[in-house]
């Protein structure tokens, strides 16, 4: 992310419950997959190996044509799916800058932009069918930032952090940013959500559903789980920047709850196999402590476990849950600060799996050329 209007757009062409079950209803993969929310099971993730960088995604010399939408450098990259489709959700975007440009920098600034794909192959990188675009074609922010760069408490950008479908509609969740600061470190005024029901072509924000710059529910990412008959979204949460631990909060799966501030609770702890639910933030237990940065997480059939992926202001991690609020495992290192300086935002998607699940494929942003990569992975598993 860089440290330094709402438009309507087109698209171009181009927890356990009291029975002891949880279901991961992973719309994003046409499966549902039952959870056993015993908290002793043991890890299972013994490491990582045979991590690969498969492409570039976007920017000069990426396998997509970004330059013909003006994205010239972008970052982040989370992705959600609804139907054939996976959106990914980028953050700020320039059109225009100079070779030896390192980081955000460069001309028409945008806060945020998303590309659209049909392609179900991860092995070759990842081909976008289209971009959410203005009037002329070019890559357009699904809701823009104030670009107020002079720290004074006004707002600098809008990113997107993570994004769910209910049904065809679809949320982004975005962090109102205030003020960057030094690496890794950044102020919000808050955190809220933006809404499309016409297949991306307008975007309008979620009146009074928001959460206060300085909580834990700055950053999110996203599943759908249902719990005791009851669909819900589980928002795996952190504060603005790279440093806090991880919350967790849930939504039914419902367009009038998403859209309701009073309809989210928070994970206040477990009796046993129970989890303990409480309308009021201040009740919600912290389940990953650490430096955790730019969340991901995901079901991994292959584990039969959480996965959660993140960066640290350093290096990529990748950790494993035996339920979605815990225990979580130790971190492993997943891709190295040393062999790609600058790296964040390490995102999965269920869709995007092979091999029964064992391997796993993510994007990556590298700061220096500030663009998104597309990586592989293979989760190596306890006999």
């Amino acid at each position: 992310m860089p440290r330094e209007r709402r438009t309507l757009t087109r698209w171009t062409t181009i927890a356990a419950s009291a029975i002891l079950s949880l279901s991961l209803a992973a719309c994003s993969a046409g499966a549902s997959v039952n959870v056993d929310p015993d908290p002793d099971k043991p890890f299972v993730l013994e490491g990582v190996s045979g991590v690969t960088e498969i492409a570039q995604l976007t920017g000069p010399d990426a396998m997509n044509d970004t330059a013909s939408v003006l994205v010239a450098g972008t970052d982040l990259g989370s992705m959600v799916n609804v139907g054939d489709r996976t959106f990914f959700l980028f953050g700020d975007t320039f059109g225009e800058r100079d070779p030896d440009s390192i980081g955000g920098q460069g001309g028409f600034w945008r806060s945020n932009v998303a590309a659209w794909t049909t392609d179900d192959d991860p092995a070759d990188g990842i081909t976008f069918d289209g971009w959410v675009s203005d009037d002329v074609g070019l890559a357009a922010a699904l809701i823009e930032g104030d670009h107020d760069a002079n720290g004074s408490g006004g707002e600098v950008t809008k990113i997107p952090t993570y994004g769910f479908a209910i049904g065809e509609t679809l949320y982004v969740s975005y962090m109102s940013v205030r003020h960057w600061g030094d690496p890794g470190a950044w102020d919000a005024n808050h955190s809220a959500l933006i809404v499309s029901r016409d297949d991306g072509e307008s975007w309008d924000p979620v009146e009074g559903v928001q959460w206060p710059g300085d909580s834990n529910f700055i950053q999110v990412a996203t599943a759908h789980v249902t719990e005791d008959g009851q669909d819900y979204v589980y928002l795996w949460s952190i504060p603005a920047g790279r440093f806090g631990g991880v919350q967790l909060m849930r939504v039914p799966a419902d367009e009038a709850s998403v859209e309701d501030q009073s309809a989210y609770s928070y994970f206040a702890g477990a009796d046993g196999e129970t989890p303990q639910w409480s309308a009021d933030m201040a009740d919600a237990e912290t389940i990953v402590d650490g430096t955790i940065g730019e969340l991901s997480v995901m079901w991994s059939t292959y584990l039969d476990r959480w996965l959660m992926t993140y960066s640290d202001a350093g290096n990529a991690y990748i950790r494993e849950g035996v339920t979605p609020w815990g225990p979580w495992g130790d971190p492993i290192e997943l891709v190295s600060a040393g062999e790609y300086p600058g790296l964040y935002s390490p995102y999965m998607n269920p869709r995007y799996v092979s091999d029964d699940g064992r391997t796993v494929y993510f994007t990556l942003s590298l700061w220096g050329p500030y663009n998104v990569f597309w990586f592989s992975a293979d989760l190596e598993r306890t006999p």
